[in-house]
């Protein structure tokens, strides 16, 4: 008899559409570069890293190396600071009390009139120890008019000088009482002289210089 095979032949299944081998390749070169620049990028962030982390530990080093003073030393720099800072306030505290005499003269020498010439000026820094003088003796307009010497003996500030009248002393007088760093302006003398076929006013003048930081 012969053989009959009833079996159905075998068929190639169909699993889906085949992909071509160019995009195939396509596909998996690119994957291995987005691969390798992802490697890169790794490498490299892990480079700066160690660097940083060398840079710190450097740092790390330098300053452990920066010795540290010591305490006594410490106390010793504190007690330098106190003392500058207490010199500064002395020294301030003195130049708070020195009299600016070139002040003092510029301000002199704005009223001085025009017809008074002097033959002497002497003036000392104000002494707080020294009382202040009652009252300042005001000129007369007789030919001789005199105060009491140790009035003027005791002001810091004395000037003695010629002019041609009373009237021209008494202007004097109320020319320095306007001197911000004047006060007490008294007339010590005024009294008639001779120069010459001419009569002039010998007189002198004191004041005391104001205290620095004083109220006028």
């Amino acid at each position: 008899m012969r053989a009959i095979n009833l079996l159905p032949r075998d068929e190639k299944r169909r699993t889906g559409p085949t992909i071509p081998t160019p995009v195939a390749i396509t596909a998996l070169a690119g994957l291995i570069v987005v691969t390798a620049l992802l490697g890169i990028l790794i490498v490299s962030a892990h480079g700066k890293v160690k660097a940083r982390q060398l840079e710190l530990s450097q740092k790390d080093a330098e300053l452990a190396a920066v010795p540290v003073p010591a305490q006594k030393q410490l106390q010793q720099q504190d007690a330098l600071v106190t003392d500058k800072e207490g010199r500064v306030t002395a020294l301030n505290s003195a130049l708070a009390k020195r009299v600016a005499w070139d002040r003092v003269l510029r301000e002199f020498a704005l009223v001085l009139p025009d017809d008074v010439w002097l033959l002497s000026l002497s003036a000392k820094a104000p002494n707080l120890a020294t009382t202040a003088p009652t009252a300042p003796a005001s000129p007369t307009s007789t030919d001789s008019s005199t105060a009491t010497p140790a009035l003027g003996d005791n002001l810091g500030f004395n000037i003695e000088g010629y002019t041609y009248s009373h009237d021209a002393v008494a202007r004097l007088l109320s020319r320095l009482a306007v001197v911000p760093d004047l006060d007490h302006v008294q007339l010590v003398t005024s009294e008639r002289s001779k120069l010459g076929a001419r009569t002039i006013i010998h007189f002198r003048i004191a004041a005391n210089v104001r205290t620095p930081g004083a109220s006028s």
